[in-house]
């Protein structure tokens, strides 16, 4: 059963075509992943089949009835109360069948009816076939799994960091189990053991969903169809990732096997064309010929893939044993988010440090960095150490500025041409460097940092989540160039597939704890 389908689907911006006359069906129990490189438009499809972007052309049929969960990481929320009283929220119309279960009790009180007890009936038999009686049980498990109940239930929401607030919204949806859920990159902002439990949970969802994800691994366990954005059209498949990628590959091959075919059909004709055409006794058969030609229907040229991003990193030597030394170092912002720190890192060496979301580690590194203040401790850093630093969150100062006009301002010396070569190597599309930032996608803004880290000389690069965004292509790039890299690296990320095979050391947050 059809739970959603689109039909003949267009849309773009300027002279960016996203999607071309796409059709697809989101069909009961099916679990749908998104895929696509950087700006080929997935966010867009969800706001689209959501109502909040109206397309080009097209329509867009929902189910009638259905209930649809988005997950909003800037939804405004009542920020004055706990994680645990704001999860409890996802329960409301079930504590309203508790309110009118309660007065149907006291008018019982009153006086016995017949209506009243059949009422009281069903409230209670609404109340334990949603295990009314268990919902705290419920909050605390998915709570766990998330990560959540670690941040503390009686935590107000107020407190919370951007990531650890997305965390508790995605909990907040995933209990309120509605028919279909709508995900955009929900493994952003979770670790490792996090994103296991959410690929468990999302495996066992009896409804549908439709998730964008650039973490491969996983929508391979999680999917059983996926959404293909490539070259203005939006191709469904059936299976997880890898046999969509098997699939797009043999249709791929087809393609250019009818595509060759046909083009030497027709140089053929063409030829037959020319040698025939000035002849009286050929003259007609070649005019027919001709006209054959121009009724076919001719193939487009194959889509060319994308070349890979040349992502390489500028290094400056350092004579320092040690570039950074932290003693009895406390971070936060109101209060200390972790115990007091003691730790070193020697020139050199590629350090990832890793532990669950919100615990701290971008706040350790915006501290070091000088971005936000200490809470007490000493850090220092070798003397004229030059520093290279990926912040995770993309916030520019002007939105409405061109890529060119802000590799420009920070780099004045750099010649028009010069930076659209950088964006180019950070897999930035020439046509989209003169494009207001704000008009990007995430994927797209990432590349400018990453162009912005590859023009800055450095002895030590600072990444905060870099891969977050990014393609499959962009990814590789990145981590060659982290490889190739002389320097030192300290690297936050969840994404143990990314750094697993070159980092000299992994350490857990609390591991750096006294």
């Amino acid at each position: 059963m059809s739970l959603l389908e689109v039909k003949n689907l267009s849309h773009g911006y300027g002279d960016k075509i996203l999607y071309k006359d796409s059709s697809f069906e989101l069909n009961k129990g099916e679990h749908m992943g998104v895929i696509g490189k950087n700006g080929a438009g997935k966010s867009t499809l969800i706001k689209i089949l959501l109502g909040e972007v109206l397309p080009d052309k097209g329509t867009i049929i929902w189910q009638p009835k259905i209930k649809i969960g988005k997950l909003d990481q800037y939804a405004e929320v009542e920020t004055d109360i706990t994680i645990f009283d704001y999860l409890r929220t996802a329960f409301q119309e079930l504590f309203e069948i508790e309110k009118n279960l309660n007065e149907l009790y006291m008018q019982m009180a009153e006086r016995c009816d017949q209506k009243i007890l059949d009422k009281i009936a069903n409230y209670q038999e609404m109340l334990d076939k949603n295990n009314f009686y268990g919902i705290d049980s419920t909050i605390e498990k998915v709570a766990a799994g998330l990560g959540v109940k670690a941040l503390g239930l009686e935590t107000k929401l107020s407190t919370l960091s951007g990531g650890q607030r997305a965390k508790v919204i995605l909990a907040k949806l995933l209990l309120e189990k509605p028919d279909v859920l709508v995900l955009d990159e929900p493994t952003n902002f979770l670790d490792k053991e996090h994103v296991e439990w959410l690929a468990t949970y999302l495996k066992g969802f009896k409804g549908a969903f439709i998730i964008i994800s650039h973490h491969y691994e996983f929508l391979e366990e999680i999917t059983n169809c996926i959404c293909d954005i490539e070259f203005s059209a939006i191709k469904k498949y059936r299976g997880n990732y890898t046999s969509c990628l098997k699939q797009k590959a043999v249709q791929r091959e087809e393609y250019i096997r009818e595509y060759e075919a046909q083009q030497k059909v027709i140089k053929k004709t063409e030829e037959y064309i020319e040698r025939n055409r000035a002849r009286a006794s050929t003259a007609k058969m070649a005019k027919d010929r001709q006209k054959k030609l121009d009724r076919m229907e001719k193939l487009e040229d194959p889509p060319k893939d994308d070349v890979k991003p040349h992502i390489q990193f500028k290094s400056v030597s350092c004579t320092y044993q040690t570039i950074l030394e932290v003693n009895n170092l406390e971070v936060g912002y109101y209060f200390p988010l972790l115990p007091k720190m003691k730790f070193r890192i020697q020139n050199g060496k590629k350090v990832v440090i890793t532990g669950f979301n919100g615990i701290g580690k971008s706040t350790l590194l915006k501290t070091l960095l000088g971005r936000i203040p200490k809470i007490a401790g000493e850090f220092k850093f070798a003397d004229h150490l030059k520093i290279g630093y990926y912040e995770q969150e993309l916030i520019w100062e002007n939105p409405e500025l061109t890529p060119i006009q802000v590799i420009r301002n920070l780099f004045p010396e750099l010649s028009e041409k010069e930076v659209r070569k950088k964006l180019a190597q950070a897999g930035l599309k020439a046509k989209l460097v003169m494009q207001e930032i704000q008009s990007l996608s995430g994927g797209e803004q990432a590349k400018i940092n990453l162009c912005r880290l590859m023009l800055t000389p450095c002895s030590l690069l600072v990444l905060d989540e870099p891969t977050n965004h990014l393609d499959q292509k962009t990814k590789e790039a990145l981590q060659e160039a982290l490889i190739n890299f002389k320097g030192t690296i300290i690297l936050v990320s969840h994404e143990e597939s990314f750094y697993k095979k070159w980092a000299d050391q992994i350490v857990n947050i609390q591991d750096l704890c006294l």
